[in-house]
């Protein structure tokens, strides 16, 4: 094989497929990147166990068409150092501006092939598929113990046209719901479970415009966007269903300013040491929320303005590193607190009380500062 391709997109290229290559394998070719060139493009694929990854990137020239297996991590270190400008690749040495690499070549015959996209079930906008998957993601456990607790939910509708993405590792529940456009009229819902790392990195790399293909079988979930397709195994088991978790009657309802209140957890976090955690007091009289960290001499404290109804002062208290992340998924100018009391569910969701996106937490009892 050989060919002639611009370094920039050859370096784009070899990224976004390696993104799936193992650390370490006891089976040597799956730390290898497939580069085809049949049909005057280049195409780069590469699996694991896990996920595959497969992209399509117009050459400038082939000048003659072939397939070759190369170590994917050793390709990748040479995209980052060649130079600027055109670079011809041949069986197998990669070439640009006066620089010259040689790569020794894997067996083609004992590479697996690359699994085919399951069945497309519709598509969804890259941008806020992006944005819905890190908004819950910072929600998914991270014990591998608990396979299931760090997933990410995925659910489509197909009566009501949304998506739903949930994750929880216990103490902290985010649910996403976006509009989602079905393949075909009366499809089938779905409704499965796909690592919170891999689908993260995978939303992060699809591109911010566009459609993005999501297909789903059994075993696995597909996503496939402007040439660049990739497949990832689902997980086993469910993770519990939210809708009765996040009933909340009768709460106290308070709305606090969203950049002032992450910057106010920020500030007081620095002497929160460990998971001790940031109290809030609420108060209807002055229409304020004081929050607190720290013990004896160590503490720090922020006033606010808020707006609390449905009790006369409300005071709970959360681990600062989990109220951080749940503040930080959200972009409205506002936000609303929904609180039971100390010891007890919490959520947080935008001024305008959206079910589209929710964030629920469990406050601890406030310690005495």
């Amino acid at each position: 094989m050989e060919f002639r391709i611009e370094r920039s997109a050859l370096a784009e290229a070899v990224s976004w497929a390696a993104r799936v290559l193992p650390v370490r394998s006891p089976v040597p070719v799956l730390g290898g990147l497939l580069l085809d060139t049949e049909g005057g493009r280049l195409r780069v694929s590469g699996l694991d166990y896990e996920a595959s990854a497969r992209i399509d990137v117009e050459a400038a020239e082939v000048l003659r068409p072939g397939k070759v297996l190369v170590m994917g991590r050793r390709l990748l270190d040479i995209c980052k150092v060649l130079p600027d400008g055109p670079v011809e690749g041949s069986r197998f040495t990669v070439s640009g501006d006066g620089a010259r690499f040689g790569l020794s070549v894997l067996p083609l015959a004992d590479y697996p092939a690359l699994p085919s996209l399951p069945q497309v079930r519709g598509a969804v906008e890259a941008a806020e598929f992006a944005a819905a998957v890190a908004d819950v993601a910072v929600a998914a456990g991270r014990d591998d113990t608990l396979p299931a607790l760090t997933g990410i939910r995925l659910g489509l509708d197909a009566e009501a046209g949304t998506m739903t993405l949930a994750a929880t590792d216990r103490y902290r529940f985010a649910v996403r719901t976006l509009p989602w456009k079905a393949a075909a009229a009366g499809g089938e819902s779905a409704d499965v479970l796909v690592s919170a790392r891999r689908l993260t990195e995978i939303a992060r790399s699809l591109g911010r415009s566009g459609l993005v293909s999501v297909a789903l079988d059994a075993g696995s979930a597909g996503f496939e966007h402007a040439g660049m397709r990739t497949t990832v195994r689902l997980l086993d088991g469910r993770l519990p269903r939210h809708d009765k978790l996040f009933a909340m009657e009768s709460p106290a309802v308070a709305v606090v300013d969203r950049a002032r209140l992450v910057e106010a957890v920020r500030r007081v976090s620095v002497v929160a040491d460990g998971d001790s955690p940031v109290q809030m007091a609420f108060s209807a009289a002055d229409n304020s929320v004081h929050l607190q960290a720290g013990y004896e001499d160590d503490v720090a404290s922020q006033r606010l303005p808020a707006t609390l109804e449905g009790a006369r002062e409300m005071t709970v208290a959360f681990n600062p590193g989990y109220l951080a992340d749940a503040l930080a998924s959200f972009d409205e100018p506002s936000l609303r607190l929904l609180m039971m009391g100390a010891g007890q569910r919490a959520m947080v969701t935008g001024e305008a009380g959206s079910d589209a996106h929710r964030h629920l937490l469990m406050s601890v009892k406030p310690p005495l500062l």
